[in-house]
């Protein structure tokens, strides 16, 4: 969800900055792509999770235990981060626009309108699984609801939560026993298309097929919704605070968050594909919570930012751009356009070839948003956003 952009840098009332929301937005940035490497690493990539393409949890060898925890520690976990982390930049710019006096949601539109063109560029040319689009509708209408009174949101919330987990429950069920279907022929146009197709065919195929990639967002609106008013009343308590009130609530959430989660997350995973959806969407926003608690308490406890800290402050400022490479880079590391690692290296050398393109992934982000905010204020995106809406 870095400045006046679409994923906001965060300015209390006295202007300055709250540093763990950037750390906690770099963080999630990284671990969306815990998630997503696997979707390019797959056999038909972005279409291969549609069909059961993601692989199952096994801890039978340290190969298998490798992926799959990675998997568990992943799967909409970090997502669901960076939902919460979105709402909380909304609450933000409300209150910003409420100490200047200016009308709600008032601006406000034309940045989810440009955030839902950046996210339509982004699902058609890199991406099928974009979340900006989805982000966009959804502020869109959190930021209205933030207009009603606390009661109002509060009910809008836990409805939203209640119909999430209803339609969550009844889609697992649903597709209990549902079988791969890697022998059919999308699932084979897929496989060969991500490994020998050119750039233009798989842009076609996501347009061909753009009502089952966008399903996503559909199906969770009510977890966006639901995930965006959590990251205000979050805020609104003072959760991302230095003080120790803000440590209070971390560690609340740090043992519930994981107390619940992890396990949920686990006997789902260990289940198989039949609860995956249990998992992404009932396991990750809990764990999302724990690992809020997790990373507050870490940084809380260090005495001064080491070098890691701060690239994950600089990953989180520049959250839009460096969402948008790490899909490019992987892009063409993984498909038949660029280096085809995919096709090459296949099942083989898995998890280990998937795991080092995450980690180099990463180490390119964090080094590059450095060496990025060296010279300018915010990262190109973000920097790009400012200037297209500036009055």
């Amino acid at each position: 969800m870095t400045g006046t952009t679409s994923m906001p840098v965060e300015t209390t009332g006295q202007s300055t900055r709250l540093p763990l929301l950037d750390v906690l937005r770099g963080a999630a940035i990284l671990g969306t792509l815990m998630t997503n490497v696997w979707v390019f690493a797959s056999p038909g990539s972005e279409w291969g999770i549609l069909t059961g393409g993601m692989a199952e949890t096994s801890f039978a060898s340290l190969p298998d235990a490798a992926g799959s925890i990675m998997r568990l520690l992943a799967n909409g976990k970090f997502l669901s981060l960076l939902t919460i982390l979105f709402g909380v930049g909304l609450a933000i710019q409300f209150g910003s626009a409420a100490r200047r006096g200016e009308p709600w949601p008032g601006r406000y539109r034309w940045r989810a309108l440009f955030l839902f063109a950046e996210g339509t560029v982004h699902f058609l040319l890199v991406f099928a699984w974009d979340v900006l689009m989805g982000y966009a509708v959804t502020a869109l209408f959190v930021a209205w609801l933030l207009t009603r009174s606390p009661t109002a949101q509060r009910r809008v919330m836990w409805w939203a939560a209640g119909l999430h987990l209803t339609l969550i429950c009844l889609l697992s069920a649903a597709l209990a026993g549902y079988g791969r279907k890697d022998g059919d022929p999308v699932s084979r146009r897929a496989a060969d298309l991500y490994a020998h197709g050119s750039y233009t065919e798989q842009v076609a195929f996501r347009l061909e097929h753009a009502p089952a990639f966008r399903a996503e967002p559909l199906l969770t609106f009510c977890l966006l919704v639901f995930l965006f008013l959590l990251g205000v009343r979050l805020f609104r308590a003072g959760a991302f605070g230095s003080d120790a009130a803000g440590r209070r609530i971390r560690a609340r959430l740090l043992v519930w968050g994981l107390g619940l989660g992890l396990p949920l997350s686990l006997v789902a995973s260990l289940v198989g594909a039949d609860l995956f959806l249990l998992d992404r969407y009932a396991a990750g926003p809990l764990m999302a919570l724990g690992y809020i608690g997790l990373i507050g308490t870490l940084v809380d406890r260090m005495r001064r930012p080491g070098p890691v800290l701060n690239s994950l402050t600089c990953v989180g400022r520049t959250a839009l751009s460096g969402y948008v490479l790490q899909n490019v880079l992987c892009m063409f590391l993984s498909y038949g356009l660029g280096l085809g690692l995919a096709h090459r290296l296949g099942d083989a050398w898995q998890p280990w070839w998937v795991i080092g393109m995450w980690a180099a992934v990463c180490a390119v982000l964090m080094a590059g948003s450095a060496l990025w905010l060296r010279h300018f204020r915010a990262g190109p995106l973000e920097a790009l956003q400012k200037r297209a809406l500036r009055h």
